[in-house]
């Protein structure tokens, strides 16, 4: 497959307005962390952004006493139609500042601008519109009767996708009333820093909101603050059982959404070049720095051979590179953490005995870079077959029968997305019925919409965030 010849088409790094400094955001004001600052870094080229002052475990006290002051005397009590208003204003904020917050998202993150620019700002801009809507039906979402908040949420967010995870979480938590104390990733601050300039842009009151960067420590101390009525994490399984057995027992409600390695599934009569670029949207979007990423690839004996060579074709023509240029396809693995367990598990791929293909894309010479690959011949026992890369390597297996694909596709700790090709109605939903998956794509991957609930089962977690069942998690509900 010839590929065309793209010259550079690089967005401008001034549009994101980086700050050499930035700090924590509480009671509605910057404030200087009393933790150790850390230094937030380009992974796409290694150079330091910008000096990120952190919280300590003072700082969350103080912002989880602010959320509680605020969700008893103002947002608390304020009548949902008026929460709506401030919602709907974080919304516009966001669509107003998209092109600054898509630049800086990208160098902080490392994935490609276009990605950033056409997903993770409108689609995070969705979810404050979504929700905003929903701030004063509460009695008719069917809930119950008189569904009131919870209080402080406490939420800890992972880098994969920073304001997009943020939006999941804070949308829903304010329209149903409650406080807000997150925790962004310690590789990807920025962009949830500028978020608090929204908030004070929209008037928020002071305490709604409250961002206390730092590392695992300041997670866990919001997690663990006898005062946060309700803890939402995203991020990995190990991180999300030790919050599990730490809470259990406690007042405090949790969700948690984690790992996953979804079954992407393709019958002899799927149409092959749509099932391509659906496994390619699949695993490869975000470096596969995705936890519902397609990453073990089930095709149907009799057409392997002939999907696998449309794949490495489609794969051949993926431009790997500077994540600011608007013609990138694969952009920077987030941190050399990250990349060296990927490498770490595609060596293991090799040594169990797989067929290792990557694409022949040239390396950049500075960045945390991984060329896109796939794994052929690949046995369930296989680590790459069970354990969650999280980066942009693909696994392919092989069944003769629906009974074996879905058996194949359940056999996973993990239960959180799946993905069905076939031309067959009565077939997907057949599997679909069968899958343990929360979400179930038919002839696409990778879709989302703020009203359709996401979630896990098993070691992929519990609990849905989006769409009205997602609003019951920050609610006392009569049930």
């Amino acid at each position: 497959m010839s590929q065309w010849e793209y010259a550079p088409a690089p967005e401008s790094r001034d549009v994101a307005n980086l700050k050499p400094k930035y700090r924590p955001f509480i009671g509605g004001e910057f404030v200087d962390g009393s933790g150790d600052p850390l230094k937030t870094v380009n992974p796409a080229t290694e150079e330091v952004l910008a000096e990120v002052g952190t919280a300590s475990a003072s700082d969350v006290d103080a912002a989880v006493k602010a959320a509680r002051n605020a969700y008893e005397r103002v947002w608390g009590p304020m009548p949902g139609a008026e929460r709506a208003k401030y919602v709907f204003r974080l919304a516009r904020l966001i669509q107003e500042r998209a092109r600054e917050l898509a630049v800086l998202e990208t160098l902080d993150n490392g994935k490609p601008i276009k990605e950033s620019r056409d997903s993770d700002i409108p689609t995070a801009a969705a979810h404050f519109f979504y929700h905003a809507g929903w701030a004063d039906k509460l009695d008719h979402a069917g809930l119950g009767p008189d569904p009131r908040p919870l209080g402080v949420a406490g939420q800890v967010i992972p880098w994969n996708f920073p304001l997009l995870m943020l939006a999941w979480k804070v949308a829903p938590a304010l329209a149903t009333g409650n406080t807000v104390v997150l925790k962004p990733a310690e590789t990807t601050p920025l962009t949830a820093l500028v978020f608090a300039e929204i908030c004070q842009q929209a008037d928020l009151p002071p305490g709604v909101v409250n961002i206390v960067p730092g590392a695992g420590d300041i997670g866990a101390a919001v997690v663990e603050h006898p005062d946060v009525d309700k803890v939402a994490f995203t991020g990995s399984t190990e991180v999300g059982k030790h919050i599990q057995r730490t809470l259990a027992g406690t007042r405090k409600r949790l969700t948690l959404e984690l790992g996953g390695k979804a079954a992407n599934i393709v019958f002899d009569d799927a149409p092959l070049d749509q099932a391509v670029e659906g496994i390619v949207n699949g695993i490869f979007f975000n470096q596969g720095h995705v936890c519902c990423a397609g990453s073990r690839l089930l095709v149907q004996e009799s057409i392997a051979e002939e999907l696998l060579d449309k794949l490495r074709a489609r794969i051949s023509t993926l431009r790997l590179g500077d994540p600011l240029d608007k013609n990138t396809d694969i952009g920077a693995i987030n941190s050399p953490e990250q990349l060296a367990k990927i490498t770490e598990l595609v060596a293991s791929g090799e040594r169990d005995g797989a067929q290792r293909w990557s694409s022949p894309c040239p390396l950049p010479e500075k960045g945390y870079f991984f060329a896109p690959t796939v794994f052929s011949g690949v046995e369930q026992s296989m680590r790459i077959a069970r354990e969650e890369i999280f980066g942009p390597v693909l696994s392919v297996l092989t069944f003769r029968t629906p009974d074996e694909a879905v058996a194949k596709a359940n056999n996973t700790p993990y239960g959180l997305s799946a993905g069905v090709w076939t031309e067959k109605g009565s077939r997907i939903l057949w599997m679909a019925d069968r899958l343990r998956a929360g979400v179930v794509w038919a002839n696409t991957f990778n879709r989302f919409d703020p009203a359709a609930p996401f979630g896990g089962y098993k070691e992929s977690g519990f609990g849905r965030e989006g769409g009205r069942t997602g609003l019951e998690a920050y609610l006392h509900v009569q049930g």
